[in-house]
Parts: structure tokens; sequence; C-alpha cells
């Protein structure tokens, strides 16, 4: 009994051991940054009517995950050549990002399967060219944004079709305008069934001779520009010599008719304050004659004549006993 018994143990421990590695082997995984498609390994056949997201799933071991990028796929365009409106070769570098979208992961499969980045990017490279033949060579150096938004729309529309999203928030260019509504869009309206959601426009290299006559053109300007600013510099300082001229003369005639006016009113102060001293003078001598009660003529003269000369610094006066002298000492 014993003997048979060990057998038995030994086909249940195979049995577990077996069923422990198919158990093992029947999970199958998605990963965070990944979308996919269930297939079945033993035929290859795939089941396109689910899309997978992250997560870990139990289908036995015949069962894998034919994935997708679920996150940005980087794409740049370096030196990419162009024609200009003005019949240039011009060499343009830009960056872009898009997504795969979940909604039309089968139809993506179906056109492309997992070959899909060549004609993405080819395809980029051809709308690129194609949306800036309208432009010179000189609206592409002057006008940056106009040449980034110009491409980012030509490229987005290449790729994303001209269908709205479902959900119009999505992203900034979800729905742009005129967009068709999803229910009358074909496959062929979708594009290539991804979102360009991210563009930048690298640098843009235009050929050595048209560079050299723009700066040549660049430094004519600036050099026209320098001499209309030292033109109006000559201008400036004419007239504000003028203006100071002006001002210094303005100056000066009111201080001349400052000087004019106080010499009027000095000499009106002069002959007023000479007439007043005269008048008081002669009202003076009239009440010392009174007083003194000259009367005759000559007496008056005498005085006067005394007075004046009393008032000469030269003059001295002496007296004696005997007679009067004046004289000069």
């Amino acid at each position: 009994m014993a003997d048979k018994a060990i057998p038995i143990a030994i086909i249940v421990f195979i049995v577990l051991f077996i069923g422990s590695l198919l158990l093992v082997f029947s999970f199958s995984y998605v990963e965070y940054y990944e979308f996919g498609f269930r297939q079945q390994k033993s035929t290859g056949k795939i089941d396109r009517t689910i899309v997978y997201t992250t997560g870990r799933y139990l289908y036995g071991p015949d069962v894998t995950f034919k994935v997708f990028p679920l996150d940005a796929h980087h794409v740049t365009l370096a030196d990419a050549l162009i024609f200009t409106a003005d019949k240039l070769e011009v060499a343009i570098t830009v960056h872009f990002q898009y997504f795969i979208r979940k909604d039309e992961l089968p139809l993506l499969h179906d056109k492309f399967d997992l070959d899909y980045r060549g004609p993405i990017e080819s395809s980029a490279l051809d709308a690129m060219k194609g949306s800036t033949t309208a432009y010179t060579t000189r609206n592409l150096v002057d006008n940056r944004k106009l040449l980034e938004q110009t491409i980012y729309k030509a490229i987005r529309e290449r790729l994303g079709g001209m269908c709205c999203r479902p959900n119009c928030s999505s992203y900034a260019h979800a729905c742009p305008p005129n967009c068709k509504a999803i229910k009358s869009c074909t496959n062929e309206d979708k594009g290539y069934f991804v979102d360009v959601k991210f563009f930048q426009l690298g640098q843009v290299i235009i050929p050595s001779s048209v560079q050299e006559r723009y700066m040549k053109a660049l430094t004519l300007k600036e050099e026209s520009d320098r001499e209309n600013l030292v033109q109006e510099a000559k201008v400036v300082r004419k007239t504000t010599n003028a203006m100071v001229q002006q001002i210094r003369n303005t100056a000066e005639e009111i201080r001349n008719n400052g000087t004019i006016e106080a010499n009027l009113l000095t000499a009106v102060a002069q002959a007023n304050y000479s007439t007043v001293l005269e008048i008081a003078r002669s009202d003076g001598l009239k009440q010392i004659f009174h007083d003194l009660g000259f009367t005759q003529q000559e007496y008056k003269n005498s005085f006067n004549y005394l007075r004046t000369l009393r008032g000469m610094p030269s003059a001295h006066f002496t007296l004696d006993f005997q007679q009067r002298i004046v004289g000069n000492i």
C-alpha cells in the first residue's frame, strides 16, 4: 500500500508543478506606456475588437499582446530642404510629437501594422514642403511665428485628418475650424490615425549668398538709421541753441528794461527830491528873512552869498574885531 502511495504523490506533485508553470505563463502583461490587441501565439491571429491598456491579464499560455506605444512619438526632421516662392532652397529643422489614437488603433493596424513610423514621417515631410511654397525667403526669416504656425497646421492636418475628435477639449487642436463630424468621416478623412499635439520649429538655414545679401541690407538699413539719427540730432541741437539764444535775448531784454525803468525811477525820485528840497529851502529862507527882519534885497543877497560860500568845502571864515574878511585859506 505504501509502495502505491509514492507514485501517486509523485504524479500529484508533477501535475501541480506543471499547473503552476501553466498558471504563471498564462498571465500576459501590458505596460503603462503601451496598449494593444490580444494575439494567439500558435496561430498569430489577432483580436482587434478590444484595445487593452495597462494591466495583467489571465488568458492562458497561448495568448500574448501585440502592443503599440501609448506615449508620445518624438520625430525630428533635420535640415529638411524646402523651396520658397522666390525659388530658393532653405534647410529647416522641425520637431513634433504625435500620439496614436486609441479608438482608431484597429485602423492603424490594418493599414500599417507596426510599420507606421516611416510612412508618417515621410508624409509629414511632404506636408511641410508643400506648406512653404507660398512664402519668400524673407518671409521665413522675418516672420518665424507665421512659419511655425503654417508648418504645424500642415503636418497636423495631414497626419490627423480633418475629423473632429470625440472630446474637443482633449488638446488644443482636437476640433479645428470646419472639421467634419465623426459620423460623416471616412477612414481616408482620418489621416494617419494620430494626433500631433506638439510642434517646435528649429533652425532655419538660408543659402550663404542670400544670407550675405540680407546682412548687407541690414547693415545699410542700420547705417541709414544712424545717419537719420545724426541729422535729427543736428536739428535738435540747432533748435536747442536757438531756444537758448532766444531765452538769453529775452533775459537781456528784461534786464535792460529793468535797468531803464530803475534809472527812470531813480531820476524821477531825484528830481522830486530836488524839488522838495528847494521848496523847503525857499520856505525856510522866507521864514529866516521874516524872523531877522530882512526886507531889503541887498541883505537877502548877502545872506545867500554867505550861505553859498559856507557850503563850499574850500571856503573858510575868519573874524577879527576891526573888519570882516571872507577869503580862501
